[in-house]
C-alpha cells in the first residue's frame, strides 16, 4: 500500500490482556498502519512488546502521543480512560473504546460488526465520529443466536446462564485466581484485593462490597449493549451473570421456548453461518478451553427434554479476541472517513 495510505494507530492498555489481542488481531488482518504505539502506564513503561515480527517498547501515556494519530484504541480500565480520551480526540484521532468508559460521550455509539451485517445495517459514515464503544462479547454472542434462531421459528421466551471468566478483570484477576487456588490447597489466607470474595473452586453471583467493579454492573452491561445492537423491538432475554472458577472464556447456557416443537436440525441449521461454529461428533464439544484462540463463536444444541418447544443452547467463546475483532472492524469501517492517513 502507497505509504501516502498509511495509518498510525495507538493502544492505550498496551501491556493490557486485551491490549496484546488488538495488537495481534491488528496484525492478523493486516490493518493498514505503518506506526502502532504502544501506550501504558508507568508501571509497564519500557516493557517490549511484539507487534507482528517487529517488538516495540511501551511508552507513557502523554498527551504529544496522540499527535498524527488517526485510531486509538483504549483498552485500559475505564479510569484511564476517561483521564486521556479527550487529549487523543483533541488531536484528530478515531476512538474506539474497549474499556466502555465512553458510552455516555456525545456522539458515542456502541458497535458490533457481526450484529449489524446480520441485521443488514449499514452505517453512514461520519465526518468526525463520536466514540465507537465495541459491544461486550456476551451482547454480541446473545444478539446473534437470537437473531438466527428466530429463523427457525418465533421464540416465545429466552432464559440465559452467562459465565465470566477472571481474564475479563485483566492480569490481577488472573493472579488472584491462581493465587486463591495456591492458597486454598496449602490452607492459607486467600488474597481478595479485586473480587473481595473466594472465586478459586467456587461459583458466585455477587462480588464482595469492596471489589472494583460489581458483578451487577457487568450483568447491566451486558443487557444495555445487547438493547443498543440489536434495536427495538428485539426479544429480551432473561439474564444471570456468575463468575466462574476459569481464567479464560466466556460461556452461555441458553434456554429457548420457541413457539412450536423444535426441530434440531432445522434450529441448527438457522444458527449456521459466519462466526458460528457448531462442532460435529467426532470434533471436541464446546468448552473455555476449545474456544481459546478462537475468532468463532463455539456452539452445541440440543432439545429440551421435557419441554417439546424448548431448546438449549451452549456457546463459549473467547473473550478477548472476540473483543479484539469487534474493535478492530470497527476501526477498518472508520477508515472510510479517512482516505489518506496523516504520514507524510
Amino acid at each position: 500500500m502507497p505509504r501516502s495510505r498509511l495509518y498510525r494507530a495507538a493502544i492505550v492498555g498496551a501491556a493490557s490482556l486485551k491490549g496484546k489481542e488488538v495488537a495481534e488481531v491488528l496484525n492478523e488482518r493486516n490493518f493498514p498502519a505503518a506506526d502502532i504505539r504502544l501506550l501504558d502506564d508507568d508501571e509497564s513503561m519500557g516493557q517490549l512488546e511484539a507487534m507482528g515480527d517487529e517488538v516495540s517498547f511501551i511508552q507513557r501515556v502523554r498527551a504529544e502521543q496522540f499527535e498524527h494519530v488517526d485510531f486509538t484504541f483504549f483498552v485500559s480500565d475505564q479510569e484511564s480512560t476517561r483521564r486521556s480520551w479527550k487529549d487523543a480526540r483533541d488531536a484528530g484521532s478515531a476512538i474506539i473504546d474497549l474499556s466502555a468508559a465512553l458510552e455516555s460521550e456525545p456522539g458515542a455509539t456502541v458497535r458490533s460488526l457481526w450484529i449489524e451485517r446480520e441485521r443488514g445495517q449499514v452505517m453512514p459514515p461520519e465526518l468526525q465520529p463520536g466514540p465507537c464503544v465495541t459491544a461486550h462479547p456476551l451482547a454480541v454472542t446473545l444478539a446473534l443466536l437470537l437473531l438466527r434462531a428466530q429463523k427457525a421459528g418465533a421464540i416465545q421466551r429466552a432464559v440465559a446462564t452467562l459465565f465470566e471468566p477472571a481474564s475479563e478483570h485483566g492480569q490481577r484477576g488472573m493472579d488472584e485466581l491462581h493465587q486463591q487456588t495456591v492458597s486454598l490447597l496449602s490452607f492459607q489466607p486467600l488474597p481478595k484485593d479485586v473480587f473481595d470474595a473466594q472465586v478459586a473452586f467456587n461459583l458466585i453471583a455477587r462480588y464482595g462490597p469492596k471489589s472494583q467493579v460489581p458483578l451487577d454492573s457487568v450483568e447491566a452491561r451486558v443487557l444495555r449493549h445487547y438493547k443498543k445492537v440489536m434495536g427495538e423491538n428485539a426479544i429480551e432475554p432473561s439474564v444471570l451473570l456468575l463468575q466462574a472458577p476459569i481464567f479464560h472464556g466466556h460461556a452461555v447456557a441458553l434456554f429457548l421456548n420457541m413457539d412450536n416443537p423444535v426441530d434440531v436440525a432445522e434450529l441448527s441449521e438457522s444458527l449456521s453461518g459466519d462466526h458460528v461454529n457448531i462442532p460435529s461428533g467426532d470434533d471436541d464439544a464446546p468448552s473455555n478451553v476449545s474456544s481459546a484462540g478462537q475468532g468463532d463463536i463455539q456452539l452445541a444444541i440440543k432439545a429440551d427434554p421435557v419441554n417439546p418447544n424448548g431448546a438449549w443452547l451452549w456457546a463459549t467463546t473467547d473473550n478477548l479476541r472476540l473483543s479484539a475483532i469487534g474493535a478492530v472492524e470497527c476501526a477498518e469501517t472508520m477508515t472510510a472517513t479517512r482516505p489518506t492517513g496523516k504520514i507524510q
